[in-house]
Order: C-alpha cells, then structure tokens, then sequence
C-alpha cells in the first residue's frame, strides 16, 4: 500500500515535471515564432515605408516640373506681350517723330510763304503807286496836247489799260491754272505714297486645307474609328472633311469656311493631345472649342480695335471683326487689310484737315460684310452697311462701306477716300497673292517678248513683272535708239499680254573699255 502511493507520488511528480517542460517548450516556441512574426512585419513595414518614400519624392519632384513648366509658359507669354507693346510703343513714337518733321517742315514753308506774300503786296503797293503818278502825268500831258475834256480823256486811258490788263489777266490766269494743276497732282502723288510707306502691313495667305501634326501614324487608325465611326462623328460636328492619307504623321482638315476648319483643327489636336477619341468625347471637345473659339474671336476683334486706336464699338461688331482673321480675299487677309485701309485713311485725312478718327473708323468697318456676306445674300458692301445701320453707327460710317465699290451714291468725303484706300491696299505690290505658276509664266512671257528683238543682249523682269531691265549690245544698238526700241517693246507688251497696273520699260545701253596695267 506504501509502495503504491509512493509509486503514484512519483508519477504525479514526473507528470508535473513533464507536463512543465513541455509547456516551457511549447512557451520557447511561441515566444521564438512571435519574435520572428515581429521581425517579418518590421521588415515588410520598412519596406512599405522606403516605397512610399520613393513615390512621394517622384510626385513631388513631377510636380515641381509641372510647376517649373507652368512658370516658363506665363514667363515666355509675358515677356511675348511686352515685346509687343514695346513695338508698338516704339512704332507710336516713331509716327509722332514723323507727323512733328512734317508739320515744321509745314511751318517753315508757312514762313516762307508769308513772307513771300508780303514781299508780293510791298511790290504791288509800290508798282500802284507808281501807276498812279503815271496816270496823273498822263492826265497832264493829255490836257496839254489835246482838247479833249478831262472826262473824255479819263475814258480813253481807262479804255487803254483796260484792254492791256485783261490781256495780261488772261496770261496770269493760264499760268496759274497750269501751276495749280501741276502743284495738286504732286502733292496727290506724294500723299499716296506717304499713306503707302507708313502703312507696312503685313498679310499672311490662308488656303482651303490646314496640316495636323500627329505623335505617330499609330494615331490614325484610333481617329478613323471601329468601322469609321470616329471620322463620321468628326465631319458630322465639324462640317469639314478629314483626310487620313499615307503623309507620314500628319492629317490634314479640309473645308472651305475657314471658322469651322480652325475649329476642327483645335478640337482635333485636342483630341490627339488627350488620347481618348470616340464619338461622345469628340462631341464633347468640338462643343467646347466651339465655345472657347466664339471668345478667341472677341480678343481678335478688341486686338484689332486697340490697334487701330477705335474705341465703343458694338461687341457684335467686335466679333464679327475677330472673324475677318479668318476670311481672306484673293488671297489678302480681311482683318488686315481693313487696318491697313484704316491707316491709310488716316493718313490721308491727317494731310486734308478732316477728322482722322472717322476716317480711321470708316475705313476699319468698310468691309465688315464679309464676316457673313457667305451666310447672307447680297454683296459684302450692302450687308456692311446693314450690320452698321443695326448697331447704329455714323451715317458717314454706314455711307464708306456701302460706296465703296460705288454701288450707291457717294455722300461725303469719307467715301471717296474709302474706295481710294481699299485701292491702294488690293493693289499694292505684295498685297494680294498669285499663283507661282501664273506668275512665272508671266514674267518669261515679258522676258521672251524683250529678247525677240535684234541687238538685244539680256533681259530682266523684276518688281515682281513690274518692270523689265533690257540690256542691248553696243555694237548693234546706237545711243539715239534705245528710246526707239523702248518704244517697240511698249507696243508689242501691251499687244501680247494682259496685266494689271504698268510696266516700267528701261533699256540699258552701255560700253566698257577694259585695259591692265603690267
């Protein structure tokens, strides 16, 4: 029985002590794997930490480029804007340093003119005087060797001076109508030319078709669409046709309004830019260009005015003017060409004493019927005049654009230098564009017709088939015939070939003695 219990001691004692070393492993193991599971998540958690690191500093260092980017993009558009305003301030200045030479220039001959004057009346005074003494003296003699009364003999001698007075008044009068005549056409000339070099335009051409650079000719095929639904959409929003051809990165818009080609220029690069293209997205893009363009065409039109110094004008008005950077004539930019005739106006009524800022006013508005003259039937010169009776503009306004091309009735002066100044401007060399061919052609055509005469060497055609230089042999043409053979060459141009304006004939005849000495 005490062998039993001592037994059953012992095993509950070795129990207790295996039962205590194993918990103490299983503890060992537990502890070990936790610290392991500890260490796993340290690591993972640094390594999170080290990739969230890397990111932030990559979208901090993205976004100062961005910034970077964005700062040099205001910086160039400022700096571009005070280099204009800089030209024009320069070219303001230059223009009043002109308009003060010219009007010195017009004091002095004032002086001049004033004091000529009175030396006239001086002479006129004396040489009155000494008629009169003449008169009496005659008066003298007459009663001394003839009986007639003094009434009788003061008819007679009237009658006398009379007749040696009207013969010397015709001969005065002639030579002051030549001199008046000539005076007038010269400064006519010189006012034209004036009006012409102050005015340095510049015109750009525009044509039917505009070229859209693509990144890759992978592009393509995206804007073409599943089937071709993407450029059924576009040419549906736009109204332009779009041309996907083998021209390597690059499409091209046609269509022969130019505002909906512009539009679908700037919604298509829109679209190559953002990389989504399909047809709610193209939709979307044209709709907003749409919106942005009618705000682009405000900021030409007010451009424009600022430029040309017109201020008040109607905002409709102002639109309709934004819209004539994208209409051309033959082609000459609209929009420029209206400033251009408002400078040369300008400078015309600066030289006759009338109100420049009509004239300018008038000149700038004349062809404001072309912004719609295709979407409203008439001529361009009636739809102006209508848009500005709208907007209640100045009858004199109204009147410049209506008669210009004299379809109505001129009813002032404005008028008439409007039609002038739309001349000039259309006609100036360099103004309206024609065609390379047209105008190699022309120019062969003038240098065949020189070369075909006998003792000509050379010939050159320049200013633009302007004028023509014609070189002749020395041996074969004598000095006393050159004029004869200009002449000749006038006659057979004006025979042969259709031209605008003249063309300016110089034959140059020259002999040249070469000798060395050793």
């Amino acid at each position: 029985m005490n062998i039993n219990i001592i037994y059953i001691i012992g095993g509950l004692v070795v129990g207790a002590g295996l039962s205590w070393w194993i918990g103490n492993s299983l503890e060992k193991n537990k502890l070990k794997k936790s610290k392991e599971d500890a260490e796993k998540i340290v690591k993972e958690a640094s390594f999170k930490a080290e990739e969230i690191s890397r990111k932030a500093d990559l979208d901090a260092k993205e976004l100062l480029y961005k910034l970077r980017v964005d700062f040099e993009k205001q910086n160039t558009s400022k700096k571009e804007e005070l280099n204009q305003l800089e030209k024009r301030l320069t070219q303001r200045d230059e223009n009043l340093e002109k308009r003060l030479d010219f009007i010195e220039g017009k004091e002095k001959e004032l002086r001049s003119v004033e004091g000529d004057l009175k030396k006239s009346f001086q002479e006129v005074d004396n040489k009155n005087q000494s008629l009169a003494m003449l008169i009496e003296e005659e008066k003298e003699k007459l009663k001394k060797i003839s009986s007639l009364t003094p009434n009788e003999a003061k008819e007679l001698l009237l009658k006398r001076y009379e007749e040696e007075l009207r013969g010397e008044k015709a001969q005065m009068v002639r030579q002051m109508d030549d001199e008046i005549q000539e005076e007038a056409e010269t400064k006519a000339k010189d006012m034209i030319s004036q009006a012409i070099q102050r005015c340095a335009v510049e015109h750009t051409t525009e044509t039917t078709v505009s070229v859209i650079p693509i990144p890759s000719d992978e592009i393509k095929g995206r804007i073409i669409g599943r089937e071709g639904r993407n450029i059924r959409m576009f040419e549906m929003a736009t109204g332009v046709d779009l041309i996907i051809d083998d021209t390597p990165e690059a499409v091209s818009v046609s269509g022969f309004d130019p505002i909906r080609r512009e539009i679908a220029r700037l919604s298509l690069e829109k679209l190559v830019h953002d990389g989504r293209i399909h047809p709610a997205r193209i939709e979307e893009v044209v709709e907003k260009t749409k919106q942005e363009f009618d705000k682009k065409l405000m900021e030409e039109g007010k451009s424009a005015a600022y430029e040309v110094g017109i201020h008040n004008l109607h905002p409709e008005i102002i639109k309709l003017l934004g819209r004539l950077k994208y209409r051309t004539s033959f082609g000459q930019n609209a929009l420029l060409h209206a400033k251009e005739v408002a400078f040369v106006m300008g400078n015309f009524a600066s030289q006759l004493d009338l109100d420049v800022r009509l004239a300018k006013r008038a000149g700038f508005l004349h062809d404001i019927g072309k912004a719609i003259n295709h979407q409203v039937e008439g001529t361009h010169a009636q739809i102006g005049g209508d848009i500005l009776r709208r907007y209640e503009e100045d009858e004199v306004v109204i009147n410049a654009a209506e008669a210009h091309h004299e379809e109505i009735e001129m009813t002032s002066i404005y008028s008439l230098l409007s039609l002038v100044s739309d001349a000039i401007s259309a006609s100036r060399p360099g103004a309206r564009r024609e065609t390379l061919e047209t105008y190699i052609k022309r120019l062969r055509q003038l240098e065949t017709s020189a070369n075909s005469f006998d003792g000509v060497d050379k010939s050159f055609a320049i200013q633009a088939g302007r004028e023509i230089r014609v070189i002749v042999q020395p041996k074969k043409i004598k000095d006393d015939a050159i004029h004869l053979l200009a002449h000749d060459i006038k006659k057979k141009l004006e025979q042969e070939l259709n031209y605008p304006g003249n063309i300016k004939i110089t034959v140059i005849r020259e002999t040249r003695a070469v000798d060395y000495a050793k």
